[in-house]
C-alpha cells in the first residue's frame, strides 16, 4: 500500500467516481467539468455549468507557516488556490469570463480568529480585481463562513463557480483525435502576472507532500494538523522545517543548499538574492506557492483560436494520469518531452522515497495543464503561454489504440497505467 492510501487519501478518488457513477453526465461526458442545458435561461444556445473545488489540505501548511513565521497574510495565497482550483477547471471546457463564484470556509473559531477570514475574504478580492485587468470578469457573492470545530481541527477553503455560457463555445474534448499532439504548460516559474516565483506545486497532493518533507516537529508539537489516528510511520516523516532556506535557481529551480545553519540564515536575510540566476527561499514558501492561474492566457487563445483547440486537461488530481479520465475514445497517451520536474518534487521524491510511477500519479510534476491540438496549431498555443512568460513546449501525443493507455517516458525509465 503506498504512502498515500495509508494517508487515507486516494489519487485517482476511486470510491468518489463509483459513488457518482449513477448520476447525470451531463450533455458531453469527456467534458472536464459537467455541462448541462441551460435550465436558468431556458435557451437551448446555452449551457449551465456549476463547479466546486477548494485548496485541500494546503489550508493545514498554511496554519503551520502562519503559526510559525506570524506571517498571516500567507493566507491570501489560499484563497487563490481554492478560485483557481475551480477556475481552471472551468478553462478546460472554454469558460473565462462572467463568472460567478462564492466561497465556502468552515473553521474551528478557538485556531482561527477572524483575522484570518479577513485576509481569505479580501485576498479572494483581490485576485478578482486582478483578474478584470485581463478582461477575466468574476462576481464574488460571498458565501457561507461556518464555525464548526467537532468537524474540521483548524480550516477547510472551497467554493464554487457558476457560469451560463453559449452551447458552440464549449470545449468538449470529443475533438481529441489520433495525431494530435500535447501543449503542456509549466506550472513553475514567473509568470508576468505573478509577483514571485513559483514551485509549481499547485493544490494537489498535499497530504503527501506535506508529510513526506516536514519533520516530527510538527507532529509534536501541532497536534491539530493531522490525523492523530493515522500510523505514527506516516505522519510527518521528512527532514525540513517550514523554515529551511534554499536557494533555487530561476530557471531549472535546482536546489544548491538546504537547511542553513543560524549564522547562515542570517547572513542570507541581509541580501536575498544571491545574483541574477538564483533566489533565496524557504521549504515553506515552495510548498505554499499560490496555485497558478492560466486564465490570461487562455481567455486569448479561447477568443481568437477556439476552433484550434481540440480538448483541454487540468493535470489536478491524479497528476499526469489525469487525461486518461477525458479521453473520448481508446486512445494512447505518449508524453515524451514533459518538462524536467522542478525541485519541490524532487524533494517530496527524496522525503518520502516514493517511485516515479506514484510520483506521476499524484503530482503534476510541473505541467498543469495540457492542450490538444494539430502539431501545425502548438505554436500557436506555445506562443500565448511564453508571451505571459509561461514556459509550454510539446510533451506528448495521441495515437490509436485497443485500449486507453498512458506511456510516460522518461530519460531512463517508461511508466505504463
Amino acid at each position: 500500500m503506498s504512502l498515500y492510501s495509508k494517508r487515507g487519501v486516494s489519487a485517482q478518488k476511486e470510491e468518489v467516481h463509483a459513488a457518482v457513477k449513477n448520476l447525470d453526465q451531463g450533455l458531453y461526458p469527456h467534458a472536464f467539468c459537467k455541462v448541462y442545458p441551460d435550465f436558468l435561461g431556458g435557451d437551448d444556445a446555452f449551457v449551465n455549468i456549476m463547479h466546486a473545488d477548494g485548496a485541500g489540505t494546503k489550508s493545514i501548511l498554511a496554519y503551520l507557516y502562519w503559526k510559525e513565521t506570524g506571517d498571516i497574510s500567507v493566507w491570501k495565497g489560499i484563497a487563490q488556490d481554492a478560485i483557481v482550483m475551480n477556475l481552471d477547471d472551468l478553462l478546460c471546457v472554454g469558460i473565462y469570463d462572467n463568472i460567478i463564484f462564492n466561497s465556502t470556509i468552515d473553521r474551528n473559531k478557538n485556531l482561527i480568529p477572524g483575522e484570518v477570514l479577513e485576509q481569505i475574504i479580501n485576498g479572494s478580492q483581490e485576485l478578482f480585481d486582478q483578474l478584470k485587468t485581463f478582461g477575466v470578469n468574476i462576481h464574488y457573492l460571498g458565501g457561507e463562513t461556518a464555525d464548526v470545530g467537532d468537524v474540521v481541527r483548524t480550516i477547510a477553503v472551497n467554493g464554487t463557480m457558476t457560469s451560463r455560457w453559449p452551447k458552440a463555445k464549449i470545449i468538449s474534448n470529443d475533438k481529441i483525435k489520433a495525431g494530435d499532439v500535447i501543449v503542456g504548460f509549466a506550472s513553475f516559474g514567473q509568470s508576468t502576472y505573478e509577483t514571485a516565483y513559483n514551485s509549481g506545486l499547485g493544490s494537489n497532493g498535499l497530504t503527501s507532500a506535506r508529510h513526506d518533507v516536514l519533520s516530527k516537529f510538527y507532529a509534536e508539537n501541532f497536534k491539530e494538523s493531522y490525523n492523530t489516528g493515522l500510523d505514527e510511520e506516516v505522519v510527518y516523516i521528512g527532514k525540513h522545517r517550514l523554515s529551511d532556506e534554499l536557494t533555487v535557481d530561476r530557471c531549472s529551480l535546482t536546489v544548491d543548499r538546504c537547511s542553513l545553519t543560524e549564522k547562515e540564515q542570517a547572513a542570507a536575510t541581509e541580501q536575498r538574492t544571491t545574483s541574477n540566476e538564483q533566489l533565496l527561499t524557504t521549504i515553506g514558501q515552495l510548498l505554499l506557492s499560490p496555485t497558478r492561474t492560466y486564465a490570461p492566457v487562455m481567455k486569448g487563445l479561447l477568443e481568437n483560436h477556439f476552433d484550434k483547440i481540440h480538448g483541454v486537461i487540468h493535470c489536478s488530481g491524479g497528476g499526469q494520469t489525469k487525461c486518461m479520465k477525458y479521453l473520448p475514445g481508446n486512445f494512447r497517451i505518449i508524453k515524451d518531452n514533459l518538462f524536467e520536474a522542478p525541485e519541490i518534487f524532487n524533494i517530496i521524491k527524496a522525503n518520502s522515497g516514493s517511485n516515479n510511477k506514484e510520483m506521476y500519479e499524484v503530482f503534476n510534476m510541473g505541467c498543469r495543464l495540457e492542450i490538444y491540438c494539430d502539431a501545425a496549431d502548438a505554436d500557436i498555443m506555445i506562443d500565448a503561454a511564453k508571451g505571459f512568460g509561461i514556459d509550454a513546449q510539446i510533451i506528448g501525443r495521441v495515437e490509436d489504440s485497443e485500449k486507453k493507455e498512458l506511456v510516460i517516458k522518461l530519460k531512463a525509465e517508461e511508466i505504463v497505467y
